[in-house]
């Protein structure tokens, strides 16, 4: 893949970096995203705070790709050679954000809900007798899947917060045409 340059720096894409696999480092100037796209199952890293330096650094070692609206971070060397990928992020409300960020990396649009929000941490499914103890019963006695996040031990079960995310990313990533 050739390296490409938009808007002076908007979006860098390293020379060797495929996009088939998209893991993300979110700047602290847009925390937001980060839970936005671990919900949509996306590997997405945020660390508050953090020098510049530290930022890219660990993008350029876990190969990620930062998302900042810091045009200084753009200017750094590990970016303008093509090493470490970037996307300059444009908007101030985390749902232009997501949709930018969609739009620019061509990434899917469905809510997997297979990372915890919180820490990033890949879910793992628990039977509803494990989840009894740790969820209220009335959601025990509702639902009939849960997961559960083996480093924070959040729960996550498929209730009306899971149905109003999936309905908050469909208006923000499919909108209606005219």
């Amino acid at each position: 893949m050739a390296s490409r340059s938009r808007k002076r720096g908007y979006l860098v894409l390293g020379k060797y970096m495929s996009l088939s696999v998209n893991k993300f480092l979110v700047d602290n100037n847009v925390g937001r995203l980060a839970k936005a796209l671990r919900a949509l199952g996306y590997d997405t890293v945020f660390v508050n705070p953090i020098a510049d330096s530290d930022l890219v650094e660990i993008a350029r070692r876990e190969g990620r790709i930062i998302l900042t609206k810091d045009t200084g971070i753009l200017r750094r060397r590990l970016i303008t050679s093509g090493q470490v990928r970037a996307l300059r992020i444009e908007g101030d409300d985390w749902r232009q954000q997501l949709a930018q960020v969609v739009r620019e990396l061509d990434l899917a649009t469905r809510p997997r809900f297979t990372r915890c929000i919180e820490c990033n941490t890949l879910l793992d499914p628990r039977t509803r007798e494990e989840a009894r103890p740790h969820v209220p019963p009335y959601v025990y006695r509702t639902q009939r899947s849960f997961l559960i996040c083996p480093s924070c031990g959040r729960h996550y079960w498929q209730g009306t917060h899971w149905q109003r995310m999936t309905r908050d990313f469909a208006r923000i990533l499919m909108p209606e045409t005219e």
